[in-house]
């Protein structure tokens, strides 16, 4: 019995540059029926869903894996065997970094077909540099290394990068989970990060959001209320930034409009007040003049939140309300983060249903487990979602579908229209 797309999970773990912007995903492949989280230990089996995820059409007629990560590449992990074979030549090496696991043997016969995916235009990645002169015959081919923070002890790291840059190789940091971390890289000179570092909260006593954002959860009271249009237009007006990305975000390809939407009483009437309001949520992710797909949490606050709207119809197709409290609730789960204030105190300025609040500050409810959820998926620790998903009555393929939908309306959202 073959494997397809829609039998798998996909783990999408962004790679970040020094401007903190997303450049790359690795993706991490797991045969839904399967109990071990391992991808390594399953390669071979995995190798035939990697090669059938590139190959298979979306609804738009590209190729699935395009769903997953967009105009980015796609670092996918292979082992000796995956290597040496003609099953990794199917992949399309202007969109694949070939990453090598630590386990593969050096020898002349992995050396040569290094050089020989490498003349075929493929870049190469060595996965979890560990310090041994036993991969040095590789530096010369691979264009990238990763160093993994979890296993590297921090005053060896220095030593380490010093030794590496006699080769002219990118380095990467490999799961960085704090700031610390990731500015330390930055002063090492580290290219590029990889880690959830960039969706943990920095709180900061005493600290205000600015006045943008202030203005931005204003209109999303006003929304929920269901207050006049007139007074939200009035809202916009006095922060021209405000209206400037609304209309950017809405003339986006993820809103689907057939013509342009060129002012702000037009914009604020077509939408209506549900869409508005799912509009006003991403906005506080998007800073005055910077484009749609500069901040990675933007990104990730739009997946989160249309996965879990996505995964609500399903449990509740005829429940609209549940289905918007469930985009909510994803995309208000980040603004500690982009705000640097307590997730209460947030909640405390806008007027939450108390399943939101619940779900929000305990992750209690139907909502809250479907936050507990994507969450798992997000982290990739997909023996806990796979539990999850069978207490909630979800199959695989229920997420899968939903993940794929989540990432193409998110990878969407940076197509923004010229004027």
């Amino acid at each position: 019995m073959s494997t397809s797309l829609q039998d798998i999970f996909i783990g999408r773990q962004p790679i970040l540059d020094r401007n903190q912007h997303i450049g790359a995903y690795e993706l991490l492949f797991r045969d839904g029926g399967g109990n071990d989280a391992n991808v390594h230990d399953d390669m071979s089996a995995s190798a035939h869903v990697i090669i059938r995820a590139f190959g298979e059409s979306s609804e738009s007629g590209e190729s699935g894996i395009n769903d997953v990560i967009g105009d980015k590449k796609a670092f996918i992990n292979v082992n000796a065997e995956l290597l040496l074979s003609d099953m990794v030549e199917l992949l399309p090496c202007g969109k694949v970094v070939i990453e090598l696991l630590e386990t593969i043997q050096v020898n002349e016969q992995i050396i040569s077909r290094c050089h020989e995916l490498k003349a075929m235009g493929f870049s190469l990645a060595l996965d979890d540099f560990n310090g041994s002169a036993h991969f040095e015959p590789l530096y010369d081919i691979v264009e990238i290394i990763k160093l993994d923070l979890a296993q590297i002890p921090q005053q060896d790291l220095a030593k380490h990068v010093t030794h590496l840059r006699q080769w002219p190789l990118q380095l990467l940091a490999e799961k960085v989970e704090s700031i610390e971390q990731a500015n330390h890289c930055l002063d090492l000179g580290f290219n590029l990060f990889q880690g959830y570092y960039y969706a943990r909260p920095v709180i900061l006593r005493g600290k205000r959001a600015d006045s943008s954002k202030l203005a931005l959860l204003k209109l999303i009271d006003l929304v929920l209320v269901d207050a006049d249009i007139a007074e939200i237009e009035q809202v916009f007006r006095h922060d021209s930034s405000l209206s400037f990305n609304l209309l950017r975000m809405i003339n986006s390809a993820a809103m689907g409009m057939r013509y342009k939407i060129a002012s702000l009483k037009q914009a604020l009437i077509v939408l209506g007040q549900q869409q508005l309001h799912r509009w006003l949520h991403l906005l506080l992710f998007v800073s005055p003049g910077s484009e749609l797909n500069a901040n990675p949490l933007l990104e990730l606050a739009a997946t989160r939140g249309k996965l879990m709207e996505l995964l609500a119809t399903i449990q509740a197709p005829q429940n609209k309300d549940f289905q918007e409290r469930a985009f909510m609730v994803g995309i208000m789960s980040l603004l500690d983060t982009m705000l640097g204030i307590p997730l209460q105190e947030i909640i405390q300025q806008v007027s939450l249903a108390e399943d939101v609040e619940n779900a929000l500050l305990n992750h209690e409810g139907g909502l809250g487990k479907l936050l507990l959820l994507v969450q798992q998926m997000e982290r990739n620790d997909l023996d806990a979602a796979s539990v999850l998903l069978a207490d909630m009555q979800l199959s695989q393929g229920d997420i899968m579908q939903a993940q794929l939908e989540a990432m193409r309306w998110a990878n969407a959202l940076k197509e923004v229209a010229d004027d």
